[in-house]
């Protein structure tokens, strides 16, 4: 993460624009070794504000307070996760879409000693505006779509195992 996260953050500092930021994947892998994607989302350059650097990438070398998107406070996925998956959470912030998080990844969930019920690694990569996604016809493809591309992909072949909602096809 840090290592990625620091070369869109370089870019950012010299200006040079080649990086739109960093697309991640929390996944696990399937009986024939193969990935099994749990999680797909990005964390993009440019923050709310105009210009500036992404709130969530400008200080993930040092500091882990934002963590892109991954911190262990609440409105983030560690944080939300863990106030399903750990006692002593207040139910205000404990939401559904966590506690599908947390019933899929976790057994005894709330409990003294909650288990991951697989393996689960994490895969990140600093993406460039000029890098070609998974439908080489496309041609190059900027984070957003590449993205969308990609949950499109994970709902159709994992419905069950797949944790986005955004993107997610229903059954």
């Amino acid at each position: 993460m840090r290592r990625e996260v620091g070369k869109v953050v370089e870019d950012h500092r010299t200006k040079t624009a080649i990086y739109d930021g960093i697309i991640y994947m929390m996944h696990t892998k399937g009986d024939d070794g193969g990935v099994v994607p749990f999680c797909i989302g990005k964390s993009e350059t440019l923050g709310k504000t105009s210009g500036l650097l992404s709130v969530n990438l400008e200080r993930v070398a040092t500091d882990t307070s934002k963590f892109a998107r991954w911190r262990d406070n609440y409105a983030y996925h560690i944080g939300d996760l863990s106030a399903i998956v750990l006692s002593g959470h207040d139910e205000k912030v404990q939401t559904n879409k966590y506690r599908s998080w947390a019933t899929a990844l976790f057994e005894g969930v709330n409990k003294d000693r909650p288990r991951l019920r697989k393996p689960v690694f994490f895969w990140v990569r600093a993406w460039k505006k000029e890098d070609v996604g998974i439908w080489t016809e496309f041609g190059p493809s900027r984070l957003s779509f590449l993205e969308y591309m990609l949950i499109g992909v994970a709902s159709s072949l994992f419905p069950q195992e797949f944790l986005n909602r955004e993107g997610h096809n229903r059954f």
